[in-house]
């Protein structure tokens, strides 16, 4: 016996509202009002005999049956919007959308991307540089390096590495301040210090002042450097500025190719690790699992 299929409209209103929230930021995805939202919400409740959303005052959260039906629904959207683009361009799509937290998108994942592109015929890929949270379906996002686990719990989250800082700096700048070396930075003044800023993707991190907390020593943050993010800092080192909490896998090129040294082994670990993260419809499109496993193995 057929069923059937309840309206398109009304799954892209109920999953836009849904992964916004509420029906104001769906609204403003989908070029509508709130109040139209709202009743291609009610026209698919009528039509499953569901209710999908608790609503409270301004907030809606998932009933059971909604967060079954938001599941299905992202994914066969995410389907259908793949489907259609192979229709329009008459072959499958070989460029995958690649997003990431910024730093490690110059650091990390450009650097990567280069040699699995050498060593992968047609591979071709579109970068986008942008903090969590993103919208997958929006933006068609096939693959993300996030900071942390619990961003999009709707998504296959693969952990990929748990990263750590150590205090780096460049051979010109040792070479200037060799007791930098000898006396595990207990030396090297305040002034020198390259702090950073982590951003909001970032609610634990490591600082300076918790590095040098076990050698008895609160460095002053009014002095030394101030950076918008852990690149940057790392640019400031090799630059011979002074010395960088920088962390291991973003250095990584820059250490083996002596452009870095690392002033002491001593680490502390960042807060939480990156991931990749996919929707799992995307798991059928080309090329793709194939990179998410040579990611996992890259030095």
């Amino acid at each position: 016996m057929k069923h059937p299929l309840p309206p398109l409209n009304a799954i892209r209103a109920f999953e836009a509202a849904a992964r916004h929230g509420g029906y104001v930021g769906a609204a403003g995805e989908l070029g509508v009002s709130p109040a139209a939202v709202s009743q291609q919400v009610k026209n698919l409740e009528d039509f499953l005999g569901k209710r999908l959303f608790r609503r409270y005052n301004n907030r809606i959260a998932l009933t059971d049956a909604g967060q079954t039906i938001f599941s299905g629904a992202s994914d066969a959207l995410q389907s259908i919007a793949a489907m259609t683009e192979q229709v329009v361009s008459g072959r499958a799509r070989s460029r995958l959308v690649i997003s990431s937290v910024p730093s490690m998108a110059e650091r990390w994942m450009v650097p990567r991307l280069a040699l699995y592109r050498a060593s992968t015929a047609n591979f071709r890929f579109e970068m986008r540089s942008e903090e969590d949270l993103v919208d997958f379906t929006r933006y068609e996002i096939d693959l993300r390096l996030s900071y942390g686990v619990n961003h999009y719990p709707e998504m296959v989250s693969i952990p990929l590495m748990q990263d750590e800082v150590v205090p780096m700096c460049s051979p010109a700048y040792l070479g200037r301040n060799r007791h930098a070396g000898e006396y595990r930075l207990a030396a090297v003044p305040d002034d020198d210090l390259i702090h950073t800023n982590w951003g909001p993707s970032f609610v634990s991190h490591p600082t300076w002042q918790l590095w040098l907390a076990a050698e008895g020593r609160a460095p002053d943050e009014s002095r030394g450097y101030r950076v918008g993010s852990s690149s940057l800092a790392l640019d400031l080192a090799i630059n011979g500025i002074g010395v960088a909490l920088g962390q291991r896998a973003m250095g990584a090129d820059d250490l083996a190719a002596g452009r870095l040294v690392i002033l002491d082994q001593r680490p502390l670990p960042l807060g939480h690790p990156y991931c990749l993260v996919y929707p799992p419809a995307k798991a059928r499109k080309a090329g793709l699992i194939d990179l998410v496993n040579w990611l996992k193995a890259a030095p």
